[in-house]
C-alpha cells in the first residue's frame, strides 16, 4: 500500500522523512516554477522516480486541484507504539513530552497540531482509532509535512494508555477551561509531561478528565471563553517549550 502526498512543503519533507520511503515524484506538465523544480531535483538526487502527467490526472490522484502540481507516492503510514515512544525519550536524553488528542476530528486542526508538536521537540503524538481523524493527504498537507518527522501513534483506548504513561513517570494535564482547572502558566511543565488536548466541539471526554493528573486552563481576556483546539495545543506546547528553556538558561 501507498499514501500519496501532496503539496511542495509536504512534498519535500517527505522526500526527507525517517519513517517512510519516498517511492515516486508525480508534477504537472505546465511550466514548473522554481519551488517545484527544487523539489524535482531533490528527489533526482535521492534516486526517486520522476513522472510528468497532465493537472487533471493529479487532480484524480490527489482528490482535490490544492495540489500545487506536485504529488509525491510514499509508503504507507507506519503507526508508533506507546512502547517505541517511551523508548524514544528515554533514549534522548530529554525530558518527557507528549501529545495526546482526544477526538480531534477535524483534519486541518490535526495537521496543525502535529505541526506545532514537531516544531515544540515532543517526542511523539498519540490518537485514538474511533470518533477520531486519522492520517489523511490534507492531514500531511496541514502539518506542512511535520507528520514525516514525527512518530504517531494509534490506540484503541486513549485512558489506559494515560495510565502507562503515569506509571512510567510521566505527569498527565487536560486542557479545559472549566472551574477548578489550573492556570497553563503557574503550572511547572518543566518535568515529564504529556499534554492532553480535547475535541472541537465538547472538549475531554469525562473518562479521559478522569484520568489526568490535572487540569489545565489558559487565561481569557476579550469576550469569546475558548480557543481552536489546534491553538489552545500550540500555546501549551509552546508553554513547556518555555519554562524548559528558562530552566536551561539558569
Amino acid at each position: 500500500m501507498a499514501d500519496w502526498v501532496y503539496g511542495v512543503n509536504p512534498a519535500r519533507e517527505g522526500l526527507r522523512s525517517r519513517l517512510r520511503r519516498p517511492l515516486e515524484l508525480v508534477v504537472t506538465r505546465q511550466p514548473l516554477g522554481p519551488r517545484v523544480q527544487e523539489v524535482i531535483e531533490e528527489a533526482e538526487r535521492a534516486g526517486v522516480v520522476v513522472r510528468q502527467v497532465e493537472r487533471r490526472d493529479m487532480d484524480r490522484l490527489a482528490g482535490n486541484n490544492r495540489h500545487q502540481g506536485v504529488l509525491l507516492k510514499v509508503e504507507d503510514y507506519s503507526f508508533a507504539s506507546v512502547d517505541d515512544l517511551v523508548e524514544s525519550w528515554r533514549a534522548s536524553g530529554r525530558p518527557a513530552f507528549f501529545l495526546l488528542l482526544d477526538g480531534i476530528t477535524d483534519p486541518h486542526n490535526l495537521g496543525a497540531l502535529i505541526r506545532s508538536a514537531e516544531g515544540a521537540g515532543c517526542h511523539g503524538v498519540i490518537i485514538p482509532k474511533d470518533r477520531a481523524c486519522g492520517v489523511t493527504g490534507v492531514v500531511d498537507k496541514s502539518s506542512a509535512g511535520a507528520l514525516e518527522h514525527i512518530p504517531l501513534c494509534q490506540v484503541t483506548n486513549l485512558a489506559r494508555t494515560m495510565d502507562e504513561l503515569r506509571r512510567a513517570g510521566v505527569w498527565v494535564y487536560g486542557l479545559a477551561g472549566e472551574a477548578g482547572s489550573q492556570n497553563l502558566y503557574s503550572c511547572d511543565l518543566a518535568g515529564n509531561v504529556a499534554l492532553v488536548v480535547g475535541s472541537e466541539g465538547s472538549g475531554l471526554r469525562p473518562n479521559v478528565k478522569a484520568h489526568c493528573d490535572g487540569l489545565l486552563c489558559i487565561p481569557m481576556a476579550g469576550a469569546v471563553s475558548s480557543l481552536n483546539a489546534s491553538v489552545a495545543g500550540a500555546l501549551a506546547m509552546y508553554e513547556v517549550v518555555r519554562q524548559r528553556r528558562l530552566l536551561n538558561d539558569c
